[in-house]
């Protein structure tokens, strides 16, 4: 035997092998282009995403937003849709004018609706706060929509007031010329040099305080200040603050601009300049840059607010911003006016109460030695407390429980957590002075009401895509063939999220898996059909029986056995102060180019430049080339440029790692040859964990002589074997610190992997190709459909054609991306030279359970005594 094989390896030596291909550039140059294009690629990819998951959030019509916002999203997303297709054209090295002329198309589309304006009919310099509402953000700014909507739709007391608009302030500024002064104040200015904008800033500042008001602007507030003026019997003071477009809405712009205090009627036209300028300090023009939010977008109303001379002050959280998970809220609160609590100029007292009974949890009285209060002269001025008072708590148990019930009302009127200013006035009557949402960490859970009596929790976790109840019998989705059969009003339970489902959104009462992101394409699908769904609930596949009936509170993160009758989840509805809006109007305009997602199935015809309706379809259709392009980058290491070493190692593949940058440990970043202990790579040292052999693993792998002779009349026959050719004895690894594209191209045969593993989950995938082989094509198509049930087996999603396989893992945390990086690195060793033991069709049945089973080699001998898994 010994004989015959010397013979046979000398025949098969002088086969003609097919040479390197010459001319190419250097591998490293370009893998390291392809890998940074790839990354921008799915960085837009995550950005766009979110940007659709705002605008669907805004769509619900719970949150102030002016049509600055719908402007600045817009323009994102339009950037991040052109990025992404630039970069795949850079990645795949074929232009794209199909999409692009698409991409174009829409953009128009999105700029003619946002070329109107918000409230044309609303064009009034001042209006009064009886007259204002939550929906008129674009005329009157987000702290007066909020103070408008809290005295006039909930009902809470503010001080009486007016607003300039912002109708006001683009008067004031295109008759000072204000617009351009501004323009070229800014025009060269970097956001990175803080001695440049400070300088503009300063320049700026002093031309609108200097430039004078239009004469229809000065008469609109002294008239209003007047009204105020003459239905009180004692003079009258103002509070003047800021409310630009977007404040205390969809940004806070905390701090960022000005307010002044105890400001007379006759001083009313000089604090509103000041106000209006400080929207050019250099802090509110850093805080817009970094928010994406253009200078030319920005517009400010200025609120009037009678000035309460407050006995004390302080703010209010409906949740306690270090522990949201608690059912508690905190109230802090000094003497007099109250800057010195939100400043930090003076320790507050504390107070937490319970949020269901409002019952005192906690309570800390700070030694209080000094307050702000009203001077006699008029303006704010700093006083010693009195001893006797520095240490007496500046609420009582009555006065903090009416605040905590009105904090409440507010948080249950916007639907999210509420950040409140109050005062407590000299006759001890509170005040509302503003709210805006509360800037908080997501929670590990919300605090939620319990599960109803007597129902029983099957499991419970997860994050909400889609808050509401839905119940109907499980159907699980592990395939696409599982769709064709989900029934009307089933729940929809399987391991990941897919926008394929979108085919049964119209009949799912619910959806669970197991994995997903809720800025995702299939989450994004749900919101806008209203179906509730849960996402990340760990083991739901186990734990959720295919035909058992549940019900999904996505809202509380709890699935229950049976139909919970009457079961109302906490937060389910969104309040729709602004769904009647103009702007609101708008944005729906502007959305409809921007969040649907009519492109599911990537098979279908319609999947194609031309089937894009929407920025949403163009990054699905650049996500899902993205890997076949990344995956073909492979192909490249064949040209065998740019290896930076050869890693030793028990694997028995001579392998080159080609290192884009952090897949290598410093120390050995230089080194011709590198070691397991060398690799930094996060996928590739998973995947190196299974291609290392144990102890026993170079040993001769089990042999069946008709399998072999089989393969050698094959090879015999054919130069090479037929549809295939000799690949070359080395393998190539091109690995970053969280990439790899491994190629195993082994004599006949061939396996190609691509894979992402980072912390974003929505970026992670892995792609696995294996082909060829040196028998026949029916063992090697019976070694390709074992190869296909077992990554079945592994979740992945899979193709088989003739004897190749491709299957497709992706959107999973990193851990879990790790453990499948080892199991297709033990598999591509599992299957090395197989194709020969494939003798028959129990072969396929006995190879997956082999490796199922942990076994390092198939040995069909040992196998036969595996029972197999089901088909």
């Amino acid at each position: 035997m010994g004989t015959v094989l010397e013979g046979l390896r000398a025949l098969f030596a002088s086969f003609p092998r097919r040479p390197a291909p010459a001319g190419r550039p250097a591998a490293g140059a370009v893998f390291r282009e392809k890998y940074t294009q790839f990354q921008l690629l799915l960085e837009s990819n995550t950005e766009l995403l979110k940007i659709c998951s705002t605008m669907e959030h805004m769509q619900a019509g719970g949150t102030v937003f002016g049509l600055g916002c719908v402007r600045t999203l817009a323009q994102r997303a339009i950037g991040h849709a052109i990025r992404m297709i630039k970069s795949y054209e850079r990645l795949s090295g074929r232009p794209q004018p199909d999409l692009l002329a698409v991409t174009e198309r829409l953009a128009a589309t999105i700029r003619s609706a946002l070329a109107c304006r918000a409230q044309p009919d609303q064009e009034r310099l001042v209006l009064d706060l009886a007259a204002i509402t939550g929906d008129m953000a674009e005329t009157v700014g987000g702290k007066c929509a909020n103070l408008g909507e809290i005295a006039n739709r909930v009902g809470l007391p503010v001080p009486a007031g007016f607003a300039v608009t912002t109708a006001a302030f683009r008067h004031f500024f295109a008759q000072a010329g204000l617009t351009a002064t501004i323009r070229e104040g800014l025009a060269g200015v970097a956001p990175d040099d803080p001695a440049a904008l400070s300088a503009a800033a300063a320049t700026l500042q002093a031309a609108i305080v200097a430039a004078p008001l239009p004469p229809a602007v000065v008469q609109g507030i002294r008239t209003a200040a007047a009204c105020i003026a003459t239905a009180r019997d004692e003079p009258v003071r103002f509070a003047v603050r800021s409310s630009a477009v977007g404040e205390d809405g969809e940004h806070a712009f905390a701090g960022q601009y000005l307010t002044l205090l105890d400001v007379a009627p006759d001083g009313l036209e000089a604090a509103y300049r000041q106000v209006v300028a400080s929207l050019y300090t250099p802090r509110a023009m850093a805080y817009r840059r970094l928010q994406g939010i253009p200078d030319d977008d920005a517009a400010m109303a200025v609120a009037c607010l009678v000035q309460v001379p407050a006995r004390a002050a302080g703010v209010l959280y409906t949740q306690l911003p270090e522990a949201p998970e608690k059912n508690e809220l905190v109230i802090n609160g000094v003497w007099g006016l109250g800057p010195y609590a939100v400043d930090g100029v003076i320790t507050p007292d504390t107070v937490r109460l319970d949020r269901t009974s409002l019952r005192t949890t906690f309570r800390e009285t700070a030694d209080k030695p000094r307050m702000l209060t009203l001077s006699p002269d008029g303006g704010p001025t700093d006083i010693p407390v009195p001893e006797a008072h520095r240490r007496v708590p500046c609420l009582t148990d009555e006065q903090a429980q009416k605040l905590a019930a009105w904090g409440l009302a507010l948080e249950s009127h916007y639907g999210r957590p509420q950040d409140m200013e109050w005062a407590i006035a000299p006759s001890g009557a509170p005040y509302v002075l503003q709210t805006r949402p509360l800037a908080i960490p997501p929670a590990p859970r919300p605090p939620v009401a319990p599960p109803p009596p007597g129902a029983r929790v099957l499991a419970t976790g997860g994050q909400t895509a889609c808050p509401g109840v839905g119940a109907g019998p499980v159907h699980l989705v592990r395939s696409a063939a599982d769709l064709d059969t989900f029934p009307q009003g089933a729940v929809l339970v399987a391991p990941h999220s897919a926008p394929q489902f979108m085919v049964v959104m119209g009949r799912a009462a619910a959806v669970v898996t197991e994995h997903g992101s809720v800025t995702g394409h299939m989450a994004s699908l749900t919101r806008e059909f209203g179906v509730p769904s849960l996402l990340g609930l760990p083991r739901a596949t186990r734990l959720l029986a295919q035909g058992e009936t549940v019900t999904v509170d996505a809202t509380a993160g709890r699935v229950y056995r049976g139909t919970v009758d009457g079961l109302i989840p906490e937060g389910s509805q969104c309040p729709m102060f602004m769904a009647g809006a103009r702007v609101h109007a708008i944005l729906r305009r502007v959305a409809a180019s921007i969040t649907p997602l009519h492109l599911h199935d990537p098979k279908a015809p319609n999947f194609t430049p031309m089937g894009c309706g929407s920025l949403h379809d163009i990054t699905r259709l650049l996500h899902e080339w993205s890997y076949d392009a990344m995956f073909a980058v492979s192909d490249l290491a064949t040209g065998r440029g740019g290896v930076t070493a050869t890693l030793r190692a028990p694997t028995a593949l001579d392998l080159r790692l080609i290192d884009l940058g952090g897949g290598l440990r410093p120390q050995a970043a230089n080194q011709a040859t590198v070691t397991p202990d060398d690799i930094a790579s996060r996928p590739f040292a998973a995947l190196l964990a299974g291609l290392l052999l144990p102890d026993a693993g170079a040993a001769p792998r089990p042999v069946s002589l008709r399998g072999f002779l089989s393969v050698v009349s094959e090879q015999m026959l054919a130069r090479p074997p037929q549809g295939h050719e000799r690949f070359g004895e080395r393998s190539y690894a091109i690995i970053a610190d969280t990439y790899c594209n491994f190629s195993s191209r082994i004599g006949y045969h061939y396996g190609v992997l691509d894979c992402y593993c980072g912390e974003t989950v929505n970026k992670n995938y892995i792609t696995f190709s294996f082909a060829g082989g040196a028998a026949d094509d029916v063992k090697r198509a019976r070694r390709v459909r074992a190869i296909a049930r077992i990554l079945s087996h592994l979740g992945f999603t899979v193709d088989t054609v003739a004897d190749r396989v491709a299957g497709r893992f992706q959107k999973f945390p990193a851990d879990v991306i790790a453990d499948r990086l080892t199991a297709l690195g033990r598999l591509l060793q599992f299957t090395r030279q197989t194709d020969m033991l494939m003798v028959s069709e129990e072969s396929v049945a006995m190879m997956v359970a082999s490796f199922l089973a942990g076994d390092a080699v198939f040995d069909p001998a040992a196998a036969g005594n595996t029972s197999p898994p089901p088909a």
